[in-house]
């Protein structure tokens, strides 16, 4: 006979080896993160892997937090697109703008979080908790960020993953004139066609760059809207072309809810037919009791449409700091996972902004014809002309 309590008694028992210091950063993971967010972790790593991974799965990335600054764009970021483990990226535009400076040679130093500021202030030296850097770094990557955009491909209206493809093919180009390699969140995304979205693209020094430079007449304007429609899409493709969507959330924030908004805008707003994100790994220290997006669970997230609601075993969140938490999962990732056919979504968002049209207008088409029989019943005899009014 079964014991009531056998139903719960399933998991792994908890019996580690002990640690010698001759394990590889996975065995450590499978061994040693066995509870609480180090249980947690273990279980990202393996939901990443085992599942997200899969050939058939599109995986997008959120980026918040100085993560670049600290050198994570170069040891994690990097190699998750070169493995073709990340196929399209929402990041804060302040990530992107610090990224720079590694294409251009500018130096990021260790630091202090205890230090004067003043007195750093005073010598020309800018914080981020404990990193520094001299003043002059800004100003460099401001110039070449205002020189680029000046130029005659930049003078019009586009995406911000068209404008960061642009730009991070003059950073490719200044990191080898440099004799650099493999500096750039940017420039790597320009040669692998991995299309990066900022979901406030006036909220970093790159967009106070872009806009002094409308005060002087550029024409050059982030289109908001084609970022919201472009993200759908590449969901929508997807799903549509027999696949799943996968999410990896690097910290919360603004690019978190742009990531999940695109089921919303499919469902809610496009009104086309779809359930949701199909896996939701999230990274965080945000608390969920405190109401913000950046702690909301993925259960919370099905309420809205964004998460399927028959895909939540396919979800973790771990409460880990994300410098410690993301060269984990990527060298977990790396370990355990053979690299994968890269999509190259970049070259292909033309067809995948076709799809979303073509199933808008049929969608659309669909409701007015619904509406159109639903006022007829209502008052025979002039439902067109009460449609034809309400159009």
């Amino acid at each position: 006979m079964t014991r009531p309590s056998a139903q719960y008694l399933r998991g792994q028992r908890i019996n580690p080896d002990a640690i010698t210091g001759r394990e590889t950063a996975a065995e450590l993971i499978e061994n040693a993160f066995l509870a609480y967010n180090a249980g947690r972790l273990r279980e990202g790593c393996m939901l990443f892997t085992q599942r997200m991974l899969e050939p058939d799965v599109t995986v997008g990335m959120t980026l918040t937090g100085a993560m670049t600054p600290a050198g994570l764009g170069m040891s994690c970021l990097i190699p998750l697109m070169e493995a073709g483990f990340v196929d399209w990226i929402i990041s804060t535009g302040a990530n992107l703008y610090h990224d720079a400076h590694f294409a251009l040679g500018l130096a990021m130093h260790r630091g202090t979080p205890t230090a004067d500021d003043v007195e750093l202030r005073d010598k020309g030296v800018v914080r981020i908790y404990d990193i520094f850097f001299d003043y002059s770094v800004l100003l460099s990557t401001d110039a070449f960020v205002r020189e680029v955009s000046a130029r005659d491909e930049f003078q019009r209206p586009m995406s911000s993953a068209e404008y960061h493809w642009l730009l991070g093919g003059y950073m490719l180009e200044r990191e080898r004139s440099l004799g650099l390699s493999r500096r750039s969140v940017l420039a790597a995304a320009h040669e692998l066609d991995v299309p990066i979205y900022t979901s406030s693209p006036g909220d970093s020094s790159i967009g106070m760059n872009v806009a002094e430079q409308a005060l002087a007449g550029s024409k050059l304007r982030f289109d908001v809207s084609a970022d919201v429609n472009e993200t759908a899409s590449i969901v929508l493709e997807a799903k549509r072309s027999g696949g799943k969507s996968a999410v990896l959330i690097v910290g919360g924030g603004s690019p978190k809810n742009f990531m999940l908004q695109t089921e919303p805008q499919i469902q809610e707003v496009l009104g086309i037919d779809e359930r949701g994100h199909d896996y939701f790994l999230q990274m965080t220290d945000a608390r969920p009791d405190t109401g913000g997006l950046s702690g909301a669970t993925p259960a919370e997230a099905v309420s809205w449409g964004k998460i399927d609601p028959d895909q939540l075993p396919g979800t973790v969140v771990c409460y880990m700091d994300n410098s410690v938490a993301l060269p984990l999962l990527t060298a977990y990732a790396r370990a355990r996972h053979e690299p994968r056919e890269l999509r190259r979504l970049y070259g292909r968002r033309e067809a995948m902004m076709q799809r979303l049209v073509d199933e808008y207008r049929a969608a659309l088409a669909f409701r007015d014809e619904r509406a159109e029989e639903s006022l007829s019943h209502m008052h025979p005899g002039a439902g067109g002309a009460e449609t034809i009014a309400r159009r």
